[in-house]
């Protein structure tokens, strides 16, 4: 059965295409989350799966061979899941009405079980799943259902933090702009402008006092103006162009948060994908209210994909402490201990190779990492890193005062 389209298809499918995602090349940070997909949900196939307008495309699968990467909307399990919020589970698929007859389940060792958590940007938009299916019938448990929501959780604050780096990137040059257009404009209107407008309002005072038409007046008059039509024209265009230096649909919303209840939100988010591999997460983020100027809905993304990285990069049975305290500022700091017997968590080098000692947006196995850091340094945020054997690694993130005059608050708004 043929999956009705969403009410919101076109703005769905402008919210999918302004990521600028499809078609785009296999990234890690995508692999290794269908991998614990995979993993945790004990299945031979999981997938992140993009529903453009008349196909399903896969940004990252495992189980080559068994899924392709592209396939028609018309027979895509997706193109149903994306109908809800809610996470769609078809325990088999040969007894549910809407697959029955689909030729990916009529099909020899054809799929069976399916399970798609909807990949729902902040806006509200569900622009794919993160999916997992099986050639048996079967279910998931509670605790794989969590995982896979968290986990789908994941994938889209990805790929909305991408946009928000690059939207970051585009406002620099704005404003970069528009420090050259202040420049012009000072000059324009500080010199050869000013004479111009003096002698027409000498002119029209006393056009208005008198009744008088002075004809040589206007004539020098008529003759300044004209000379300085294009000065007139330039001095629009600065105006104009200084006034859309600072629009951007994709700019920063910030606002005062409370970054303790923020980190509280990144921690609960990441609870459930850190249970499937049986990691603790002692969280220490409940202390008191910690104010600071951010964008809290972008923060609690970079936040969990910081805890998910901790999770990721940890093994099976390790220990991973987050908390909140006032340092030199409002911070955020975070553990990835030692293990017991000695093991050692893997995050350090992810951290300082892919968002410290290299933090550009380009193609690698950390560019979440990176990504991350990019919207951190919007924030005015510092981050140290450290790492000692027996204690692990330790990540301080540290943010201004949330104390701000209405100057430097109406400037770090523009700049966002």
């Amino acid at each position: 059965m043929k999956a009705p389209l969403p009410d919101n298809e076109i703005e769905r499918l402008a919210a999918l295409y302004s990521l600028d995602i499809l078609d785009s090349p296999p990234e890690k940070d995508f692999d290794d989350i269908v991998a614990l997909a995979a993993t945790v949900c004990e299945t031979p196939v999981a997938m992140v799966s993009l529903v453009d307008a008349d196909r399903q495309w896969a940004k990252a699968r495992t189980g080559a061979g068994i899924e392709p990467v592209e396939s028609p909307r018309d027979v895509s399990f997706c193109a149903h899941a994306i109908l809800s919020r809610e996470l769609l589970v078809v325990p088999d698929a040969r007894d549910d009405a809407r697959f029955a007859d689909n030729p990916g389940v009529t099909a020899g060792n054809g799929i069976r079980f399916y399970a798609g958590a909807p990949l729902m940007t902040t806006d509200g938009f569900a622009l794919g799943t993160l999916c997992v299916s099986d050639t048996v019938p079967r279910q998931l448990d509670v605790e794989q259902q969590q995982a896979l929501r968290a986990l789908a959780r994941q994938v889209t604050a990805q790929l909305e933090l991408r946009r928000y780096a690059v939207a970051l990137a585009n406002t620099t040059a704005r404003l970069q702009e528009l420090e050259r257009r202040k420049d012009d404009l000072a000059g324009l209107v500080g010199g050869e402008l000013r004479s111009s407008l003096r002698l027409m309002a000498a002119y029209l005072e006393r056009l208005g006092d008198t009744g008088y038409h002075d004809a040589e007046m206007a004539d020098l008059v008529g003759r300044a103006t004209a000379a300085h039509v294009r000065g007139f024209r330039e001095l629009l265009d600065h105006l104009t162009t200084m006034a859309e230096a600072g629009l951007g649909g994709e700019s920063l919303h910030m606002r005062q948060c409370d970054l303790t209840r923020v980190t509280q939100r990144a921690v609960e988010a990441v609870r459930p994908i850190a249970a499937s591999k049986h990691i603790w997460i002692l969280n220490q983020a409940g202390g008191p209210s910690l104010p600071i100027i951010a964008d809290p809905v972008r923060l609690e993304q970079v936040l969990t994909h910081l805890l998910f990285a901790a999770v990721k990069y940890t093994p099976e049975g390790g220990r991973v402490r987050v908390g909140t305290e006032m340092e030199s500022g409002p911070t955020v700091r975070l553990d990835d201990m030692d293990l017991p017997d000695g093991m050692r968590p893997d995050l350090f080098p992810h951290l300082y190779y892919g968002a410290i000692a290299n933090p550009g947006d380009v193609p690698g196995p950390d560019r979440g990492l990176a990504v991350a850091k990019r919207i951190l340094d919007a924030h005015h945020a510092t981050v140290a890193l450290s790492d000692r054997p027996g204690d692990g690694t330790s990540l301080h993130v540290v943010f201004p005062y949330a104390e701000m005059i209405p100057s430097e608050l109406i400037r770090d708004l523009a700049v966002a």
